[in-house]
């Protein structure tokens, strides 16, 4: 078995069956099996996935146990020497699951590829990141890395300025797409399971290039990331959750000054934007309770990350 196409889906029947529909479509080249992980869903993914999709393995979490615990399972059923890690909101374009495999197969010091994604409309989302770092987080925190996106400083944390045309060694490539070599799970280990959502991916570069793997992206293998479609309906909670496994990173690999620091930052994050999300609620009658509920979501968030990770982690 060439690879494990692992896909961890929550309450995204539609989209889900698209992804499934282009993994099978797509990959000509590699043996593959398809693991999907389900978390608790109750719009019928799971009947959806055995009838339409009888050669997949399917694992029915009873709740939603989050990313990296669902990707463990997958995990540890897996046959094939590379492991896809394949959000449910992707659609896989000419090959990329062969052309991904081949590339790492080419390069035996990648531990990690990732590829190209890009929006519907064909636009290039940002996939490769640096690792968090109280510079990256105070950038971020004042707006100056949107104001100067093209700036290799300003731009630096999500590496804007870069247009994604050729390979590179990174610090980090996005989970929506991270085809991982199987003797370097067994070398580092799984995925850490206090990370519930976001940050995971993250945790696992860096402890890939600690044991003196690369991390590698390529633009020849491309897909359609929609971007959010499983979290959209919860955003300030995702908010929260994301900068949540930010502190929790910190605290993890960078020590207690960093992380402190970290936790300021992110109370200033949301403090900034809370007057932002009031405005608008004052002046957008449409989406007024909306805002209001946002407005009073990111004020709370802001004294929260006073309070440490925990504080901030998604309530199941």
């Amino acid at each position: 078995m060439d690879v494990s196409v692992i896909i961890v889906s929550w309450n995204t029947c539609d989209i889900l069956h698209d992804c499934l529909a282009s993994v099978y479509a797509q990959s000509k080249d590699v043996r593959f099996e398809v693991i999907v992980i389900d978390n608790g869903s109750s719009d019928g993914s799971v009947e959806m996935v055995k009838r339409e999709f009888a050669g997949a393995t399917v694992i029915e979490n009873p709740e939603n146990r989050g990313f990296a615990p669902a990707n463990n399972q997958g995990f540890r059923i897996a046959r094939g020497r590379y492991l896809l890690l394949l959000n449910s909101d992707t659609v896989v374009l000419d090959g990329a699951i062969d052309k991904s495999v081949a590339f790492a197969d080419a390069h035996p010091e990648a531990a990690v590829v990732g590829c190209r994604a890009l929006n519907p409309d064909r636009t290039v989302q940002p996939t490769c990141f640096m690792f968090p770092s109280v510079l990256n987080m105070l950038l971020g925190s004042i707006y100056l890395n949107k104001l100067l996106p093209r700036s290799k400083f300003f731009g630096r944390a999500q590496m804007t300025w870069w247009d994604k045309n050729d390979v590179r060694e990174v610090d980090v490539v996005a989970g929506c797409f991270m085809l991982i070599r199987r003797e370097v799970i067994e070398h580092v280990g799984v995925l850490d399971e206090q990370f519930f959502m976001y940050g995971e991916e993250t945790d696992l570069c860096y402890r890939v290039k600690r044991a003196g793997w690369k991390v590698l992206f390529t633009p020849g293998a491309q897909i359609i990331h929609l971007h959010g479609a499983s979290s959209k309906r919860m955003k300030p909670e995702m908010m929260s959750q994301l900068h949540a496994s930010i502190l929790l990173f910190l605290k993890k690999h960078k020590g207690w000054p960093a992380y402190i620091l970290g936790c300021l930052l992110v109370g200033l994050f949301f403090l900034l934007r809370t007057p932002y999300w009031l405005g608008h609620a004052i002046l957008s009658r449409s989406t007024r309770d909306r805002d209001m509920l946002t407005t009073k979501a990111y004020a709370k968030t802001a004294f929260k990350a006073l309070l440490g990770w925990r504080a901030l982690c998604f309530r199941r």
